[in-house]
């Protein structure tokens, strides 16, 4: 039963049960009326029982008192007899007044003749002893009428009695009939009560029940709930360290691969490649805001900031594109609003840079602008305004609702046009509520879209200086002792980018592949530095990081690389000795600035000669592998070596896996195959038919066809790479 049937089983019981008391009493009270009136009747009984008894006893006092007065002729015993005759009338009145019995009215009329007759007889003996002057009338003394008529009250007065007996008798019945009656509706009543409230007791004790059993179980959803949001976190932490390393690795190179010579061809190429990439990373960050957001683990960390640096930053970060698409940005700061406020700098850089992003993309021509209000102002709080405006395709007033929805954007074809995901207006609102303030848009389709937000912020009680950005040609340009850093990552990939990042700053550096390796690296050797990456196998960096703090005593500055993009994980490295954190896929500025933090004041630059590789190999193309290694032998060897040693066991095990009916095993070995065949330049040749395999869930002719084919490339691949290892 919910709570709003037991509200209406409540009302309604108490409805019928205060009717039914009300019926009950109205009965009660009728009957305890007419008991009270029955015990009139029955007390008004006795009396007259008891006024029989005078009248009797009347009656034959007055005969006593004539006879007294005769016998002494003596007429002070008639006095007082005019009173008792007419007290005797008044009661026969009384008697005979609402009396149904004829027979007892009869007695009743008789009594009141003979009590006037005895009223007759003083009278008479007065006049004697007025006229003769004495009362001596020997006839009435011995008058045998006279002892008649005294029988004749005595059995009129019995038969009155005896009748008024019974009726008292019929009365008594009565009243005790009616006092049955009358405990009969008290213990109904009782029992009304009582069957009333065991029931509702009842309804209520198994409603309390009902509600402990929920609890227990929104208890046990809660602790589910937890759980599942744990796994969740979990399980976003280690996608983004998936997902975002390879991706690291993809934007990072391609940043290398444009600072060097190329043909229009290529240059659209890897321009295209970057594009793509940062694309996908933005997709990704999206799709684990929106996730962090919904699990309740989107933290606002507050910071001192200067909101002019900011939004100047901001601007300067879109210059160059809104250039491109012939467009101009500007920017205006309010200047009552103060430049110093303590706030979330990154989660407003995010917002802004989501709005200006969008206006830029949507604007073919004209321009847009960035005004930042003081909308109020206490002593205390500075409530911000913003306002981004664009002269771009506006939006439809119809859907002008529903632009801040999940995966929902102005047009059915814009996802088609434009690209995106339709998280990013979603995501902004819910980081502006997140901060206590709110976002409108204002739109008219062909004319422009303008969005006005606004976030309070605490005012800083100091006001500091903005401070310039690192400039990372200043340091590159500067000659310095070299600083030793060791890189502990287990990605061959990353540690190739780190490799490539460092050189060019003239930084000395090793590398070692897991945790275990870099405490057995720093046991015995000196480091001024460790780039350390959170996730790998045997030992992560957390474990590493305790070692080299508390076994081997080093206060050597630790910096955590990881692609875990989860809120939090700065403050976790932090807390397990870390000394700063940096997220992958590594931006170039800011591991350089992370760096010079930490000692390096400036590094001669090598210059390394870009030498043109032409493959002679059918198979293997190793242009993407010189490109890396721009000329660095060992690092040639060794990818190559390990493409030897890999390729030959990933082909055993496909082949098992496709024999056995074992497609998981297929499939994960295809899946690995696309990167470790990428280095030799084969994965243009391969993709498809890993894809393929990939595919597989039971054995076909397409299948079987294809693993021959993959197998009988990868075996002349190894052949080549053989012989390209012994060249070098």
């Amino acid at each position: 039963m919910n709570n709003k049937r037991f509200s209406y089983f409540i009302i309604l019981t108490f409805i019928a049960g205060s009717l039914l008391l009300i019926a009950v009493q109205i009965n009660s009270a009728q009957n305890t009326k007419e008991l009270i009136r029955n015990n009139n009747k029955l007390l008004n009984e006795l009396r007259s029982s008891n006024h029989l008894r005078e009248i009797d006893r009347d009656i034959l006092g007055v005969e006593s008192r004539i006879r007294a007065s005769i016998a002494t002729n003596d007429t002070t015993h008639l006095e007082g007899i005019d009173q008792k005759i007419s007290q005797i009338e008044n009661f026969l009145d009384s008697l005979s007044k609402d009396n149904a019995d004829a027979e007892e009215e009869r007695l009743i009329h008789r009594l009141s003749v003979l009590a006037m007759d005895k009223k007759t007889t003083k009278d008479k003996l007065l006049l004697r002893y007025n006229t003769l002057g004495n009362m001596d009338d020997q006839t009435s003394i011995a008058n045998p009428r006279a002892r008649k008529i005294s029988n004749e009250i005595t059995s009129i007065t019995a038969k009155i009695y005896e009748s008024r007996k019974l009726h008292m008798v019929d009365l008594s019945k009565k009243n005790e009939e009616m006092g049955q009656k009358a405990r009969l509706y008290d213990i109904s009543l009782l029992i009304l009560l009582i069957l009333s409230g065991s029931i509702v007791g009842y309804h209520i004790l198994r409603q309390f029940k009902r509600q402990r059993l929920l609890i227990q179980e929104l208890d046990v959803a809660k602790k589910k709930a937890t759980v599942a949001a744990e796994t969740k976190e979990n399980f976003l932490a280690n996608m983004s360290h998936e997902i975002r390393t390879p991706l690291s690795g993809i934007l990072g190179f391609t940043n290398l691969l444009q600072k060097r010579p190329l043909d229009e061809t290529s240059k659209e190429f890897v321009s295209s490649i970057q594009r793509s990439g940062e694309n996908l990373m933005a997709i990704i960050n999206d799709i684990l805001d929106l996730s962090k957001i919904e699990a309740g683990m989107m933290r606002i960390t507050k910071g001192i900031f200067s909101i002019n640096g900011l939004v100047n930053s901001v601007e300067t970060f879109f210059v160059e594109r809104a250039k491109e698409k012939g467009l101009t940005i500007s920017s205006k700061i309010d200047s009552s609003i103060p430049d110093t406020l303590n706030g979330d700098a990154t989660r407003l850089t995010q917002i802004l840079v989501n709005l200006i992003g969008n206006a830029i993309k949507f604007t073919h021509q004209g321009s847009i602008t960035v005004e930042i209000y003081n909308k109020q102002q206490t002593e205390n709080e500075v409530i911000v305004g913003f306002k981004v405006s664009d002269t771009g395709i506006g939006i439809d007033k119809e859907k002008l609702s529903e632009v801040f929805e999940r995966f929902n954007q102005g047009e059915d074809s814009t996802t088609r046009n434009y690209g995106g995901t339709g998280l990013g207006l979603s995501i902004v609102k819910s980081l502006i509520q997140l901060q206590n303030g709110d976002i409108e848009v204002i739109s008219e389709q062909g004319k422009g879209t303008t969005f006005h937000f606004f976030i309070p912020y605490a005012i800083a009680k100091e006001q500091i200086n903005v401070t310039p950005a690192v400039d990372i040609q200043y340091f590159k340009d500067r000659s310095n002792i070299p600083l030793k850093v060791l890189i502990v990552d287990d990605n061959a990939i990353n540690q190739s980018l780190m490799k490539h990042l460092l050189s060019q700053w003239n930084i000395d550096f090793d590398t070692a592949n897991n945790g275990l390796e870099a405490i057995e690296y720093l046991k015995n050797n000196d480091c001024d530095l460790v780039l350390m990456d959170i996730q790998m196998p045997q030992m992560d960096g957390y474990a590493a990081t305790q070692k080299i703090r508390e076994e081997l005593n080093l206060d050597v500055p630790i910096i955590a690389m990881t692609a875990h993009a989860l809120a939090g994980e700065r403050e976790r490295c932090m807390s397990r000795g870390m000394n700063e954190y940096i997220s992958k896929p590594v931006n170039e500025e800011e591991l350089f600035k992370l760096i010079s933090n930490f000692g390096l004041k400036g590094a001669k630059k090598i210059e390394t000669q870009n030498t043109e590789t032409t493959s002679g190999y059918e198979f293997i193309d190793l242009t993407y592998m010189k490109s890396i290694s721009n000329g660095d032998k060992d690092f040639e060897r060794t990818v190559t070596q390990q493409f030897l040693d890999k390729i030959p066991v990933h082909l055993q095990e496909l082949k098992l896996g496709y024999e056995n009916n074992d497609f998981k095993l297929l499939k994960l070995r295809a899946h690995d195959l696309k990167s470790s065949i990428a280095i030799m330049g084969l994965l243009p040749l391969l993709e498809e038919k890993l894809n393929i395999l990939e595919l597989t869930n039971e054995e076909n002719p397409i299948s079987k066809q294809t693993l021959e084919e993959t197998r009988d490339i990868l075996l002349k691949s190894l052949d080549e790479s053989k012989l390209f290892l012994q060249s070098l």
